[in-house]
């Protein structure tokens, strides 16, 4: 089969960012994603909701994630899940390589919170621009 480059592909920052959010969501122990600041859950900018991707000049893609863990997990083999986790899920789909996944544990929720729904976690108006 043969290889033919018909253009270029462009993949948006905030494709990377929602599937960073929801494999995240997804792994073990994450109860839910926090926004660093208040002022980035009322941006319409920050879409990635806890989630903030930079890119270096020299190309390379660092990942940083702010969380919520649930009461009784293991910290750090959950953290290492989340990072595990994202870099597969961004390669496999977008074929990125995140060099970097920083987890920052925000806080630890009590056993009787609700998690947040998976479909909730990013709004879906960031389409329309």
């Amino acid at each position: 089969m043969t290889n033919e480059n018909i253009g270029e592909i462009v993949i948006s920052p905030r494709v990377l960012e929602v599937i960073t959010g929801i494999a995240t969501a997804k792994v073990d122990g994450v109860h839910s994603l926090h926004n660093k600041t208040v002022a980035d859950g009322l941006s319409k900018t920050t879409l990635g909701k806890g989630v903030y991707l930079r890119t270096d000049e020299d190309g390379t893609v660092n990942a940083d994630i702010y969380v919520y863990l649930q009461y009784g997990v293991n910290v750090p083999a959950v953290s290492i899940a989340i990072q595990q986790a994202v870099k597969a899920a961004v390669f496999d789909m977008a074929e990125v390589t995140i060099t970097a996944v920083n987890v920052h544990v925000v806080g630890i929720v009590p056993e009787k919170t609700p998690k947040p729904d998976l479909k909730a976690l990013f709004d879906e108006d960031f389409l329309d621009d």
